[in-house]
């Protein structure tokens, strides 16, 4: 079993003030795979008191050098991938080609399109040829500090981390006491690529310790948080009161309209994107709204795509999907899958307990409801597991009252041929973001909902503006 229990504070692994250890559960056996602490308000302090020292210097260190760094942390990652991928997989179970293939090359990916975006920034410029003399300044923020889940946990944070380090920003990582063990290898990828001290450090602990101290102290003046709804909230009413400014990417409960004369491969493509990442992702289309002509059809293949999608080991190499993060999880998707039960929704794949072959292991079996009417449980809320519900609708303006009739605004999804229609409903829908007929979003285009779902913008230009003020400076001394 790993011991992980310290925590990179200045440019150091130093020991906790208090030891408070706390098991990281491998989801695919149950059994502990790494011990780490939890850390104190005092291990916080001193973590921030780093960042604000390390502020100044940072701040005025050249683009040019941050830049440096930056590329510097992607030559890390090329050197132990495949060692990331693997405690991806055993921290929170994704499986190893899933964990190698998707989980870990979020981090090169969203660090180059921050890269891009950031060759092309201005970072000082005339408001406009009416007023040559009033300059506009981008400036980084100040402390930072960084709250990130189990679910994307290095995806999440390369959106946060990498944009805060190119705009001279200083921060505090507190990444999910489920699946820490790739956060601490990032802190070595910092470390390694020669980040000043300070720049960048990691304190494990859980949210009502190191994350609400974190969301109230005085000298961080940001804070960049995803997860749970709720969380966001309870971060946002604690942050109001040092005013600092909070950015929040939470849940959702996305709806994929599937018209008529939606290409032949759009209900197989629904479900398979659902499943993907045992439906732990906020943006999964876990609501599949299917025009009436073609919807027993829909649901008949809905449920043989499901029932064919493997389940195994977080440890095993192939394209399945592994368990999901912990009991608490399970318990909570097997609770909404009896409930789908209980109000008359009928189950057309998967169901209740553990798969076929396992007594082990926090395993759900891939599961679809069929007739799911707005209104109930599992079409309200988010289940956070591979739980589809398929609903029946007849027309464009009643699936747009469907989607839109949710507290979440993350992603929706539209398949038609189409293109008037689905240009129309792209605009109709609310959301951050709008995918339509499998295209995936372009490199740098922002992640980020309305609504339930926060209103953060990460990624590309957007995810650096995040990090930035905005300073309004006249008479500059035009030459």
């Amino acid at each position: 079993m790993l011991e992980k229990r310290d925590f990179y504070i200045n440019g150091a692994w130093v020991k906790p003030i208090e030891a408070r250890d706390c098991p990281v559960i491998d989801p695919s056996t149950e059994d502990p795979c790494a011990v780490i602490s939890l850390g104190s308000e005092a291990d916080l302090n001193k973590a921030v008191a780093a960042a604000k020292a390390a502020f100044p210097a940072w701040a005025a260190t050249p683009p040019a050098e941050r830049r440096a760094v930056v590329v510097r942390i992607l030559e890390q990652y090329e050197k132990r991938k495949v060692e990331l991928a693997h405690a991806v997989a055993i921290e929170m179970g994704a499986p190893l080609d899933f964990s190698l293939e998707q989980q870990v090359t979020c981090l090169p990916w969203h660090t180059n399109n921050f890269l891009r975006a950031f060759d092309q920034m201005e970072w000082i410029r005339p408001l406009g040829n009416h007023a040559p003399d009033t300059m506009i300044a981008l400036e980084p923020i100040g402390v930072v500090g960084l709250i990130t889940p189990w679910n994307w946990p290095l995806n999440q944070i390369a959106l946060k981390a990498i944009p805060a380090i190119l705009t001279g920003c200083t921060c505090v990582l507190k990444p999910s006491e489920e699946s820490p063990l790739d956060a601490m290898i990032f802190a070595e990828f910092c470390h390694d690529a020669g980040l000043p001290a300070g720049v960048f450090n990691l304190v494990n602990g859980d949210g009502m310790g190191v994350g609400a101290a974190l969301s109230s102290h005085p000298d961080v003046e940001m804070i960049s948080f995803t997860g749970s709804t709720r969380a966001g909230k309870a971060i946002s009413k604690v942050a109001a009161e040092t005013l600092k400014r909070v950015t929040l990417e939470l849940g959702g409960k996305g709806a994929n309209l599937i018209f008529a004369d939606a290409d032949e491969n759009a209900v197989k493509r629904g479900v398979l994107s659902m499943m993907n990442n045992t439906g732990q992702s906020c943006n999964a289309p876990s609501r599949m709204l299917v025009q009436r002509p073609i919807y027993d059809q829909a649901v008949e293949i809905a449920a043989a795509v499901a029932s064919a999608i493997k389940v195994g080991s977080a440890h095993e190499h192939g394209k399945h999907i592994g368990p999901v993060v912990n009991k608490r999880q399970w318990e909570q998707i097997q609770g909404y899958i009896q409930k789908g039960i209980d109000e008359g929704a009928r189950l057309i794949a998967g169901g209740l307990g553990l798969p076929e072959g396992f007594n082990r292991g926090f395993y759900v079996k891939p599961t679809v409801f069929a007739d799911v009417k707005p209104g109930m449980t599992i079409e309200r809320e988010e289940i956070f597991g591979p739980v589809l519900s398929i609903i029946p609708f007849d027309t464009e303006e009643e699936a747009v009252r469907i989607a839109n009739d949710t507290p979440y605004g993350l992603t929706n999804f539209v398949q038609s041929q189409d293109g008037a229609r689905r240009n129309r409903l792209a605009r109709q829908l609310r959301s951050g973001m709008v995918e339509m007929n499998g295209k995936s979003r372009g490199a740098g285009a922002p992640f980020g909902g309305v609504k339930a779902s926060g209103r953060a913008r990460e990624g590309g230009h957007w995810g650096l503006e995040e990090f930035l003020e905005v300073k309004a400076i006249s008479g500059w001394a035009v030459e």
